[in-house]
């Protein structure tokens, strides 16, 4: 069985201009390459990564694709296109596809100020070109609107597989429960709908690392998703504003302990190698 980390990314400062959040500080703002992550990957048995956009920016996209090219141990790109340019979009999506390794796409939707952005006419169409691709949409809500912006989105556009990136944010520093957990019930009605088990820069940047305080959460994701509708990812670098990779990745593990031997493996690289199509492209 392939062991895949179903998110983290790359970043050099000097390269491409990248305004971190103010909660974030000045922690991450250097460079994290390939070089820095293959240690970790290695000590930890994972054999593979998907390499997530960090910028809604098509040149870094074109960036991770070559890095994919050069190393092996990224499976696959999560870019970002265009979605509010339909033209565009088409036209990204006529180049992209010709890179086995371009896998799905996502969008900072957090950054926009419009909470219902996905639902725009525009973009609705741009999904649905990623749908007939049969191209993955990641979405990273931070908040309600957010998030029931997606789930209609996924019912908008039955054909398109989203992954909900670090658990729909649940309210870990908060100790809260309602609405998030609601919420993932319906996302989890929705059967072209997946969640990554890992945690957002907006909850570790004020929050250490805690297996404990995030097993309730994790449990409910699961039990509502399912095993294969649900992938381990680290987040790093941005997790390592709460903890060290070794510890995060020991904790994704111990989270899913109780689970059958199959579906721990589901959660550990058969979900992320069926959703994004690994190697069939």
């Amino acid at each position: 069985m392939s062991i895949i980390d179903a998110h983290q990314h790359f970043w050099w400062i000097a390269k491409r201009k990248r305004p971190l959040p103010p909660l974030f500080g000045d922690r991450l703002a250097r460079d994290f390459t390939p070089d820095d992550l293959l240690p970790e990957l290695r000590a930890a048995g994972i054999d593979h990564t998907l390499l997530v956009q960090s910028l809604d920016d098509y040149d870094e996209t074109l960036q991770y694709l070559d890095i994919a090219d050069e190393y092996a141990f990224v499976a696959g790109v999560v870019g970002w296109i265009p979605l509010a340019d339909e033209a565009a979009c088409a036209r990204a999506l006529d180049t992209l596809t010709r890179r086995p390794k371009f896998v799905g796409m996502r969008h900072l939707i957090a950054y926009e100020p419009d909470a219902a952005w996905v639902l725009r006419t525009n973009v609705l169409t741009s999904l649905g070109m990623l749908a007939e691709r049969r191209l993955v949409f990641e979405a990273i809500p931070i908040n309600q609107q957010q998030l029931d912006a997606v789930i209609e989105a996924a019912q908008r556009v039955p054909d398109l597989s989203i992954v909900l990136n670090h658990l729909g944010r649940p309210p870990v520093p908060e100790h809260g429960w309602e609405p998030w957990a609601s919420q993932i019930a319906r996302a989890a009605a929705c059967p072209n709908i997946s969640v990554k088990l890992s945690a957002g820069g907006d909850l570790v940047a004020r929050w250490q690392w805690s297996t404990d305080a995030l097993r309730r959460y994790v449990d409910h994701v699961i039990g509502r998703f399912g095993p294969d509708r649900v992938m381990a990812a680290s987040n790093w670098p941005v997790v390592l504003l709460g903890g060290n990779f070794a510890e995060v990745w020991r904790g994704i593990t111990d989270l899913i302990s109780a689970l059958k031997t199959a579906e721990q493996a589901a959660v550990l690289g058969g979900t992320a190698q069926r959703i994004y199509r690994l190697g069939d492209r």
